[in-house]
């Protein structure tokens, strides 16, 4: 008898949600997913964004629910939704203010990651041109993260920050979307020495399908193998899938990620996104992922591992209040 394929995670989506895209998750049977609530912006904007993501799941109910453990992901699972974990991309809506970690924990984000791409209150990030490392305030921030149950991401993360704030923490923390920097040699993947760091107390790698970090058009060959190559040396249990999928935004998002603007200064042309390769273009495409996982010798354990049981693990280590 065939059993059927275990739960699929997604590590990170940022996209700009709709029933449309919702649909699109349920056509690639994810069952759980870390949405971007917050890249630049600060407490009051973030509250809003929070509130506009739970608006459009509550109106789509039929389709995903906000989840705030992995008991709800269960639930979403066998209810055929897809559980949504509200999550920021920056330590931005935090402020100064250690205290915002315990309320936007009960607004329901349970996943933040430290910085993106610039330096800001709590450390270091990808592109410094110098990384000074985790600040004073960024170790408070992750020890009030570890308290109320959320899970440290350390994505665009410079390299000192990374190993530091995993010193600085207390339990597992996870790269939710990024490569080796020996597939895709740029200062938005990570060195073996972090990636060995993260997997030596627990946590886990989101491998990632964005352009900027998985290459110009990769095939679904040479992607898992280097996914199959990663789980060889640090093992399968640390490994798992963040795709970094970007749906619903127009070109002038685009500018705001890269530079916190959203109008383009006069005679800037805006830039495009990537194009995403031929066999993965969004959410509807992950049964493509463990297909190619499959084809690189991933037997269905493993690929169960990869494709979501990963993520359960360490979201249930975490999620717990201290």
């Amino acid at each position: 008898m065939t059993t059927a394929p275990g739960p699929v995670v997604d590590g990170l989506q940022i996209n700009d949600w709709s029933r449309e895209i919702l649909l699109e998750c349920r056509a690639g049977g994810i069952d759980a997913v870390n949405a971007t609530c917050a890249v630049w912006e600060g407490a009051d904007e973030t509250r809003r964004q929070v509130a506009a993501l739970r608006d459009v799941v509550e109106a789509n109910a039929d389709l995903a629910l906000i989840a705030a453990d992995t008991a709800d992901v269960a639930r979403a699972r066998a209810e055929g939704r897809t559980a949504i974990l509200p999550g920021f991309q920056n330590a931005s809506p935090f402020e100064r203010d250690v205290d915002l970690v315990d309320a936007f924990h009960a607004e329901g984000v349970r996943i933040a990651q430290l910085t993106y791409n610039r330096r800001n209150e709590v450390g270091g990030a990808c592109y410094d041109a110098v990384d000074e490392g985790l600040t004073s305030f960024g170790a408070e921030v992750i020890a009030r993260m570890n308290a109320v149950g959320m899970l440290v991401d350390l994505s665009h993360v410079g390299d000192r920050t990374c190993r530091e704030a995993v010193d600085a923490s207390a339990r597992p923390v996870a790269i939710t979307h990024a490569n080796p920097r020996s597939f895709v040699d740029v200062p938005r993947n990570k060195p073996d020495d972090v990636i060995r760091a993260v997997v030596e107390r627990g946590g886990v790698i989101g491998v990632c399908l964005y352009p900027a970090v998985a290459g110009a058009d990769p095939t679904p060959g040479r992607f898992c193998a280097m996914v199959a190559d990663l789980a060889e040396r640090v093992g399968v249990e640390h490994v798992a899938v963040g795709t970094d999928c970007t749906r619903g935004w127009g070109d002038d998002y685009l500018l705001y990620l890269r530079s916190a603007r959203r109008e383009p200064e006069p005679g800037e042309e805006l830039p495009r996104w990537p194009d995403w390769p031929a066999w993965f273009q969004g959410p509807a495409d992950m049964p493509a992922l463990r297909a190619g996982l499959e084809a690189a010798g991933f037997d269905a354990a493993s690929a169960d591992r990869v494709m979501g049981g990963n993520w359960l693990r360490l979201l249930d280590e975490v999620l717990t209040a201290a």
